[in-house]
């Protein structure tokens, strides 16, 4: 019996991938167990989620940034990380970018989820600027963080029609539920070395 992969999950708002993953180390479809849930906004659903599951959740302050961490803060996470045994670092609708001293602690160790086919629309609202680019698919990809913006390796990826019918909330829509699938299977995946 091969012992449990530790992760812990950032995000910063309803948790739904956070979410999707608890589900599948619950039934063990996802051979992991998450250590810790950050989040860099106070009252975000995720650390209500994380709460309701029994697992340990906090709130760190990001400091004086809009779009990353503060020296501050970021050294705050990477010891909460650090103490909790997480292997790696799951990014589950984190929205700041990670640098520096954050990557070095965790190299090659934090993953992404991401609202579209990178290397297409990389940035906020992806499933926004698919839709108003007018393609005909899009989805969303799994990948390593890096020092760029949505540009570390991709490990997967799943694609979502877009529909005659759609808007780019309803296409958001079913990207998500396309993340929920494609996440915990391809950490399954990447943590029994089958990528």
């Amino acid at each position: 019996m091969s012992l449990k992969t530790k992760i812990a999950v950032l995000g910063s708002g309803n948790g739904s991938n956070f979410t999707s993953l608890a589900e599948a180390c619950n039934k063990d479809s996802l051979r992991a167990e998450i250590t810790l849930v950050i989040s860099d906004v106070k009252d975000a659903k995720i650390l209500n989620r994380a709460k309701e599951l029994g697992i340990p959740n906090k709130f760190i302050n990001p400091g004086k940034f809009r779009t990353k961490l503060d020296d501050t803060a970021e050294a705050a996470y990477i010891k909460a990380l650090k103490d909790s045994g997480a292997q790696w670092v799951a990014l589950a609708g984190f929205m700041r970018i990670l640098k520096g001293d954050f990557l070095r602690a965790f190299e090659q160790k934090v993953i992404n989820i991401h609202p579209s086919l990178l290397p297409a629309f990389p940035g906020l609202e992806a499933w926004k600027q698919a839709y108003d680019y007018g393609v005909k698919v899009t989805g969303c990809t799994v990948h390593l963080v890096d020092y760029g913006i949505d540009t570390g390796r991709i490990l997967a990826q799943g694609v979502v029609p877009v529909l005659e019918s759609d808007t780019s909330t309803t296409l958001y829509q079913r990207i998500q539920e396309e993340e929920q699938r494609l996440y915990p299977s391809t950490l399954a995946r990447l943590f029994n070395n089958k990528i």
